[in-house]
């Protein structure tokens, strides 16, 4: 689990610490990609908290959704309507629900802790 944390963190220090540039015509397709990414990670997290984790599903999945998302960015542009709303809409429900369930897991499992050791 704490793997791809550290992937984004180092991910994060290495972007804050470079001076690259993404063109104008290139930040629709990175914004989707970056929100792939995050929900593949907190999906995974989830998937790891819910005792359901596997790896194959895990990277098939974060290298699916950046291509589906990446597509739908393009097609739109060619079509002349902003698809790639409608991936950013997904992926932003998503991950949401899965920041949800990953709360709500966390919760339970302290509860669960706090009442054993007040039990002892």
């Amino acid at each position: 689990m704490w793997l791809p944390i550290l992937g984004l963190i180092i991910g994060v220090i290495l972007g804050l610490l470079t001076e690259i540039k993404v063109s104008e015509e290139y930040a629709n397709y990175l914004s989707i990609a970056v929100l792939a990414g995050l929900d593949t990670l907190f999906g995974g997290i989830r998937a790891h908290l819910q005792n359901i984790y596997d790896e194959k599903v895990f990277v098939s999945g974060f290298f699916f959704n950046i291509i589906l998302a990446a597509s739908l960015a393009f097609l739109g542009v060619h079509l002349g309507v902003d698809l790639y709303l409608a991936a950013v809409f997904a992926f932003g429900v998503r991950l949401f629900q899965n920041i949800a369930v990953i709360r709500r897991i966390i919760l339970t499992n302290l509860t669960i802790k706090r009442e054993k050791t007040e039990k002892n």
